[in-house]
C-alpha cells in the first residue's frame, strides 16, 4: 500500500469514531407548544419533573424550547413553525389547538399530546390503538366531561332548569365539548344555552348578558381564559363548573376532570420512549382513568348554596 493512501486511510479510520461519538452526544431538543390558559404552568413545571425522573435533566442531555400563544390562539401556527425551523428533535403540546397547530406544521416531527380533546374526532390521529402518523400521546380532556357536568349541576342543583355553556369558538374541541353538553342536558331536562365565544372580550359580554337572564349555572370550556371567567362568574354570582382543578382552585364553584399531574407523567414517558426510538404512530394514544371532584366551599357560601352531603362525600377535595 502506498504511503498516502496508508495516510488517507488511517486518517478516516481516526476521524469515523470521532464523528460517531458526536453524533451520539447531540443533546435532543424538546418543542414544548402551549395554549396560555391557566395550568399551563402547573403542566410545564411538572412535566419538566417527570422528565427528570426519567433521567433528562436540562443543559446536561436534553434541551427545552418553550412557546406560549400567551392567550392568543391565533399565534399558534406561527409558535409552530418556529419550533420546526429550529429542527427540534420532538414537540409536546398543551391543549387541542396547540396540537392542532403542530401537526398542520410538520409531518415528520414527532408530536406527543399531554393534554387534548378527542385526537380522533379532531383528527389528529386515524384512532386511539393505533394512530398512524406523527402523533401520539394522553386524550385527557374528554367531550364526555361535558355530560359529567350537567349530571352535577342537577345533582348541586335539582331545581336547575336552564345551563349556560361557554365554547372556545377558535379551539376545534369546542364542538364536541358543546354536542356532550346538550347531550347532557337532554338526559336530565336541563335547557342548555350555547354561547360561542371568539375573544376575550366576548367573555364578558356573555357574563352581562346572563346577569340579566339568570341562568342556574355556566360550564366553562377549560381552553377559555380561567382566571377572567372566575372572576366575571363571582361578579355576577353565577354557580361556574369547569373541567380544570386550576379552575376550582381560583375560585370557581367546581372542577370535574382528569387527574392531570398523571397524565404529564404519562406524556413524560412517551418522549422518552420515542427519543429511545419508539415511532409515534405505534404507540396507542391513551385515555385517562383518574377523575376528580373538586368543590370550593368558600366559593359555595358566598353564592348562599347548600352542597348535598351526597356530592360532599365523593368530592376528591373541598376547598374550605
Amino acid at each position: 500500500m502506498r504511503r498516502r493512501e496508508f495516510i488517507s486511510l488511517f486518517a478516516g479510520a481516526a476521524a469515523w469514531p470521532l464523528a460517531a461519538r458526536a453524533q451520539q452526544s447531540k443533546v435532543p431538543t424538546i418543542g414544548i407548544l402551549v395554549v396560555g390558559a391557566r395550568g399551563s404552568e402547573q403542566f410545564w413545571r411538572l412535566f419538566q419533573d417527570d422528565m427528570v425522573e426519567l433521567g433528562y435533566v436540562e443543559g446536561q442531555n436534553i434541551r427545552y424550547e418553550f412557546r406560549s400563544d400567551q392567550g392568543q390562539i391565533g399565534r399558534l401556527p406561527e409558535l409552530a413553525a418556529e419550533l420546526v425551523r429550529l429542527s427540534v428533535d420532538l414537540i409536546v403540546t398543551w391543549f387541542t389547538p396547540a396540537a392542532q397547530a403542530a401537526k398542520e406544521a410538520t409531518r415528520q416531527i414527532p408530536i406527543v399530546i399531554a393534554l387534548a380533546g378527542d385526537p380522533v374526532a379532531n383528527r389528529l390521529v386515524v384512532s386511539l390503538n393505533r394512530p398512524g402518523g406523527n402523533v401520539t400521546g394522553m386524550s385527557g380532556v374528554n367531550a364526555e366531561l361535558g355530560g359529567k357536568s350537567v349530571e352535577l349541576i342537577r345533582e348541586m342543583l335539582p331545581s336547575a332548569h336552564r345551563v349556560v355553556a361557554l365554547a372556545n369558538a377558535p379551539d376545534p374541541f369546542s364542538k364536541p365539548f358543546l354536542e356532550q353538553i346538550e347531550t347532557g342536558g337532554t338526559a336530565t331536562g336541563i335547557v342548555i344555552d350555547a354561547k360561542m365565544l371568539h375573544s376575550v372580550e366576548e367573555l364578558e359580554v356573555a357574563f352581562a348578558e346572563m346577569e340579566r337572564e339568570r341562568p342556574d349555572a355556566v360550564i366553562v370550556q377549560p381552553s377559555l381564559p380561567t382566571k377572567s371567567a372566575v372572576e366575571l362568574a363571582a361578579k355576577y354570582r353565577i354557580p361556574a363548573v369547569s373541567s380544570l382543578r386550576a379552575f376550582a382552585e381560583q375560585g370557581g364553584l367546581m372542577s370535574y376532570g382528569p387527574v392531570l399531574a398523571y397524565l404529564y407523567r404519562r406524556a413524560a414517558v412517551y418522549v422518552d420512549r420515542i427519543l429511545k426510538g419508539a415511532k409515534p404512530g405505534d404507540l396507542p394514544v391513551e385515555q385517562p382513568t383518574q377523575f376528580e371532584l373538586i368543590i370550593n366551599m368558600k366559593t359555595a357560601k358566598v353564592l348562599g348554596l347548600t352542597m348535598p352531603r351526597s356530592l360532599l362525600a365523593r368530592a376528591d377535595e373541598v376547598i374550605e
